[in-house]
């Protein structure tokens, strides 16, 4: 087996046992299509306690699934301007505050104009193995605003990857919700993976999905019903806020893909899902120092 760029290892628990082992994969590996992982595994690159196996491999409790992903070909990625804020910057990172619309790196249907092309046009040149995501170690969506951290070199890179693997980094978001819980504040504890049939979307998965945990509490009640709530992620999976909120049946506003659409008798026009991340506490990757950045709402959620 070559040498690989990014290792991954599960252990099977007990709900788990009996799927396949493509689709087990899938469960834990969402950024993976079940195409990709079912190459990685004719490959040779996934070891079921050090052994290889076919897709359709029926996994046993307790048993250690490990995967190599082999280092990809370079990919151009170009220098181009992007308009981001700057809010601190020193020789290991920068902090930034992303605006809505823009895509955090390159992917289908987006090979330019995304923040990984305006950081090197920035930084000219930042650490990572994979060309497609330099010097990032953490994601937005395309339609959230906030703040974010970018690494400028491999010490900081490892560094605040870890952090981020051993949840030792908050982060703090706002977001205005179509409906109000019915509690001021809470906390949702459920599973996410990516949807059975729509692959865009995740959703509560029992069976496959991961360990996820938000807290919410309402800060302004609208006279619409809607609300402004603060959240704070104990975990950081893909969609979370926007699928614990939609299952509690407070989706964010403007968040179509998850039942969000503000009705038209609402008179107000959104075009984004209306959710912020508005602040960032971690360890300095070199001095260990606590830094926190905050990012103002920015002016369509604020208005």
């Amino acid at each position: 087996m070559q040498k690989s760029a990014t290792s991954f290892s599960f252990t099977v628990a007990p709900e788990q046992k009996g799927l396949r082992l493509d689709k087990f994969l899938a469960c834990h590996m969402e950024d993976f299509t079940r195409s990709a992982l079912g190459k990685l595994i004719l490959d040779g690159f996934v070891l079921v306690d050090n052994k290889t196996l076919k897709a359709g491999y029926r996994v046993k409790q307790g048993e250690m699934i490990t995967v190599e992903v082999p280092v990809q070909a370079p990919a151009d990625l170009e220098p181009e301007q992007v308009n981001f804020d700057i809010v601190h910057e020193d020789e290991a990172l920068l902090v930034l505050a992303k605006p809505p619309g823009i895509v955090v790196h390159p992917a289908a249907g987006h090979r330019s104009g995304t923040l990984a092309h305006g950081l090197l046009y920035h930084c000219e040149s930042l650490p990572g193995i994979d060309e497609q995501r330099p010097g990032i170690v953490h994601r937005l969506d395309k339609d959230t605003s906030g703040i974010m951290i970018v690494a400028k070199t491999d010490k900081a890179l490892h560094q605040l990857s870890e952090d981020f693997r051993q949840r030792a980094i908050r982060k703090t978001y706002h977001a205005i919700l179509l409906r109000t819980p019915k509690e001021n504040k809470g906390r949702i504890v459920e599973p996410i993976g990516r949807h059975p049939v729509k692959r865009q979307k995740m959703a509560i998965r029992q069976t496959c999905g991961r360990y996820a945990a938000t807290k919410y509490q309402v800060q302004e009640h609208f006279s619409s019903g809607m609300c402004y709530v603060e959240l704070d992620l104990e975990t950081g999976r893909t969609h979370q806020i926007r699928v614990h909120m939609a299952h509690i049946g407070c989706p964010v506003a403007g968040d179509d893909l998850y039942g969000g659409r503000l009705p038209a008798s609402f008179g107000l026009q959104v075009s984004r899902q209306l959710l912020h991340a508005s602040s960032i506490c971690f360890a300095h990757p070199v001095t260990r120092k606590k830094l926190c950045f905050t990012a103002p709402l920015w002016q369509d959620m604020a208005a």
